[in-house]
């Protein structure tokens, strides 16, 4: 590609893939090889970038509903594949690995690391800021047993804590209720690498024991979350063993080099977007989009030719399924205790048909019979014609999730009728085999129909 009349262009493989688990773990979803779509696209322009990058995201939209999953887009953090904004694809389930923030009154969703968190409003200008106490506190070290000892709640006191980032050491201001988020502190930082310091290597970098330190004098680089910019009279650590400081002030007492939103988003905090509820629910990633920009195409020397002749990097965004996770993930999101339910266009078979008596040739005809007009309409169908229990065949035809079972056994015999059941509720008919054949293919058709129709709602 050499010339800007050439682009965009999207180049993409779906190959397996192997990573390295030490042990692999949680079912189907954390194997060692799996299946992944990758694709990369080439714009000349950053409009033209994010006009790419939108219709990915519509895109994978319509992927996951055709799929039939509850889903959700998510904004994320880029993490260490860098760009200027990403969002997630997450299934909806209660084993996910990842928690959500998901409004309930708009199209807000992120995850935990991107979930932004409303700037508080600031104390009023009439408060009165107390002189700074001296009290002692001992042996009280965690959050609760100080206020308990106190008599303050947990919005009045502010924690420090010791973060390495990329081996230097911050402390970070959090309200004593809520929790540092480590990847926003990463990205306000510029940081490759945050971890929370122990309690060694937070006596060894301030000579305080862990659960007295405070911002009063400390040496080190301070931040703080922009909760505690609004707070007064609030309660610290005195940076003395057994001792804590009550009624201190910023920035009467101590300043911080920045004070930015670095704290754990929770369901008591309001949207961002509008103001409404939020929840926060566990969610399983099965892709992941990201406008990378030109980051990758500098380092690379990777450049075309624009309209003036001139050398000009490429504008870079990269998308990823997790093809194989996505199945997965359907299982975690369709199963009750008698196994799968899979969603129609994610069934190994639409279809399955019981020959509950191989040994009776007129109910071996019918099941061939009707497992042969099924495929020819175009249906992909399963014929269990094992000489088994019809216990063991329920069984198995429940456990593997086929969306619709046609049992033919002896009412066939008896009344010339065949059953029809549907995995995901369990209603069950009984009909002609003609009947049945109109019938079942009319379903499938019908709701393969929907879940397109889906897409554009």
């Amino acid at each position: 590609i050499h010339s800007y009349r050439d682009l965009p262009i999207n180049l993409y493989q779906i190959q397996t893939k192997f990573r390295d688990e030490i042990r692999p773990r949680f079912g189907l979803m954390r194997g060692r090889e799996f299946i992944m779509k990758d694709g990369y696209s080439f714009d000349a322009t950053e409009k033209g970038a994010e006009i790419t990058y939108q219709k990915m995201y519509d895109a994978y939209q319509r992927v996951f509903k055709r799929c039939g999953l509850s889903f959700r887009a998510v904004e994320a953090d880029t993490g260490t594949i860098g760009g200027s904004f990403s969002h997630e694809f997450m299934v909806l389930a209660e084993t996910g690995e990842d928690t959500l923030v998901i409004c309930r009154s708009c199209a807000y969703a992120a995850n935990m690391e991107k979930a932004a968190v409303q700037p508080p409003e600031k104390s009023g200008e009439d408060i009165e800021l107390l002189p700074l106490q001296k009290v002692e506190t001992p042996g009280k070290k965690k959050v609760e047993a100080v206020c308990n000892f106190l008599g303050i709640s947990p919005g009045e006191l502010v924690k420090t804590m010791v973060y390495l980032a990329d081996g230097d050491p911050v402390a970070v201001l959090v309200r004593g209720d809520h929790e540092v988020q480590p990847v926003k502190l990463k990205n306000m930082l510029g940081a490759v690498d945050v971890e929370l310091a122990d309690e060694k290597q937070v006596f060894d970098i301030t000579g305080v024991p862990s659960g007295y330190l405070g911002p009063i004098g400390l040496k080190i680089p301070l931040a703080a979350d922009q909760e505690v910019s609004a707070m007064a009279n609030f309660t610290v650590g005195a940076n003395e063993k057994n001792y804590h400081m009550q009624n201190a002030n910023l920035p009467r007492d101590f300043k911080v080099f920045q004070t930015a939103d670095l704290r754990q988003v929770t369901e008591t905090d309001r949207c961002p977007s509008c103001g409404g509820v939020l929840e926060l629910t566990k969610g399983i990633e099965v892709g992941h989009i990201f406008k990378l920009g030109d980051s990758y195409s500098k380092a690379l020397n990777a450049t075309f030719q624009d309209s003036n002749s001139e050398e000009q990097n490429f504008v870079m965004g990269c998308y990823g399924i997790g093809v194989s996770r996505t199945v997965a993930a359907s299982i975690e999101q369709n199963h009750d205790e008698n196994g799968i339910i899979f969603p129609l266009p994610l069934a190994p078979f639409q279809a399955i048909i019981l020959n509950l008596d191989p040994k009776t040739e007129e109910i071996s005809i019918a099941a061939e019979t009707f497992y042969r007009q099924l495929q020819q309409a175009g249906l992909e169908v399963l014929l269990d014609d094992r000489d088994e229990r019809p216990g063991i065949k329920f069984k198995d035809a429940d456990l593997i999730g086929i969306p619709y079972r046609i049992t033919i056994g002896k009412r066939f015999l008896q009344e010339a009728e065949v059953e029809i059941r549907t995995r995901a509720d369990g209603e069950t008919r009984s009909l002609s085999l003609d009947k049945a054949r109109a019938d079942i293919v009319s379903s499938i058709r019908n709701e393969m129909s929907a879940t397109r129709e889906s897409e554009t709602e």
